[in-house]
């Protein structure tokens, strides 16, 4: 019984531990590393211009995507219901 309540924290604490791994953003360090191995996947060589273009290719790539999704319809416009609750007093009936 004890054994199977500590698997189930582990468990649990594990799972966190990846969801807040997950939300990370990458460092410019990491990014630029990242793009690099792209490029370096697609088969340019370091410290040319085509290497150059490709790192460049990608920064735009990625700064399009983010103003396509910024600017989406429903980025702006998504409606918002804003009320104030109202509160009333329940009368109480005498007996």
């Amino acid at each position: 019984m004890r054994a199977t309540a500590m698997k189930k924290s582990v468990l649990i604490i594990l799972g966190l531990a990846g969801l807040v791994a997950g939300c990370q953003t990458m460092t410019p360090e990491q990014r630029r590393a990242a793009d690099e191995q792209t490029c370096r996947s697609y088969g340019f060589k370091q410290k040319s211009d085509a290497f150059s273009n490709c790192l460049l290719q990608l920064d735009l790539d990625r700064r399009a995507d983010r103003r396509a999704w910024q600017n989406r319809p429903d980025f702006y416009d998504m409606p918002m219901v804003i009320y104030q609750p109202v509160y009333r007093p329940v009368p109480v009936q005498a007996k």
